[in-house]
């Protein structure tokens, strides 16, 4: 049998050869085609400006927080001091939405019992006073709780302050709880579902994949698509410790925080992405949010109502 191969063929190698030929024809549509392909490019890119063309974008987020929280609150009621516990679930502790944001109070004060009547004011620089000569009837200071009636009264003890009809007792002021009293907030769970559509493409997009289990919890690693965010991981991821800013959040120069939750267009199959959280606010800064107050009745006619001092933590997305 001849041999399948030589030596001499290890040392053979293909080449392609080019002809030129001179042809009208040819020439004519090589160029032509040439020409309408650089004409397009130049039009794209210099008069049309394609590359820069913005498509509108609609967007819709819809949030939902989950959990339950077992609050114990220390009162004093007729001079002795007693444990009150109570169940707060997500109506109790969460405030309508603002926009691409969503609140959950962490911490709050309590005044019980207010009445509409005549009662001292808490001291201040502005109502201790002496003698009924220190207060002016009639007169609301912007940074009262009342209408002073022109009488100084005792508060306690020795200190005086100026008579006013407001709701009374008046709200001290006071340090928040330590430990907040919704710190087991910790463990909330947050879903954020975002659609989004592309008008001019006729394409939408979500941030949940078909066939995912909603029972999930996000993690970086192992469910980076899971759309349910626990509110103690969120603050893990930018490095705050969730105790400490749960305890006075957004008041009196303490920290307070606003985390962004940052998602990937996700098509609708199994893609590739990441979360990222990240604070909005300067550590040990004033520059947080305004605790909120809210009035909350207990009887219809509000001859009595309960007044509290929010503490809430503030998310954007």
């Amino acid at each position: 049998m001849p041999a399948c191969c030589s030596c001499s063929d290890v040392f053979q190698y293909e080449t392609t050869k080019v002809t030129r030929i001179q042809s009208m024809n040819y020439g004519t549509i090589k160029w032509f085609f040439h020409v309408i392909v650089f004409s397009y490019v130049s039009f794209a890119l210099v008069s049309d400006k394609l590359y820069q063309r913005k498509e509108p974008v609609i967007s819709s987020v819809h949030t939902k927080v989950k959990g339950i929280a077992e609050v114990k609150e220390e009162i004093v009621e007729n001079g002795v001091k007693k444990l009150v516990h109570s169940v707060f679930d997500t109506a109790d502790y969460t405030f309508p939405l603002q926009g691409n944001s969503f609140f959950v109070m962490t911490n709050f004060l309590k005044t019980e019992g207010q009445q509409q009547r005549l009662c001292p004011e808490y001291p201040t620089r502005r109502t201790l006073c002496s003698s009924d000569r220190g207060c002016k009837k009639g007169w609301m200071d912007p940074q009262s709780k009342g209408i002073q009636t022109g009488r100084c009264v005792v508060y306690e003890g020795n200190r005086k302050t100026c008579e006013v009809s407001a709701w009374c007792p008046i709200e001290a002021v006071g340090e928040a709880p330590r430990p907040a009293l919704l710190n087991s907030a910790e463990n909330f769970t947050v879903l954020i579902k975002n659609n989004i559509d592309f008008p001019g493409h006729n394409y939408t997009t979500r941030n949940i994949l078909p066939g995912l289990n909603i029972t999930c919890t996000f993690h970086k690693t192992q469910n980076p698509q899971c759309p349910i965010f626990r509110l103690g991981d969120i603050f893990r991821e930018t490095g705050d410790n969730f105790s400490d800013v749960a305890i006075q959040v957004g008041g009196q120069g303490h920290t307070c925080s606003d985390a962004l939750w940052e998602g990937p267009l996700l098509p609708l199959r199994a893609s590739g992405g990441s979360r990222h959280f990240i604070t909005l606010w300067q550590r040990h800064s004033n520059l947080c949010l305004h605790p909120h107050r809210a009035f909350s009745p207990v009887s219809r006619c509000l001859q009595f109502l309960s007044l509290f001092f929010f503490f809430f933590l503030f998310f954007v997305f």
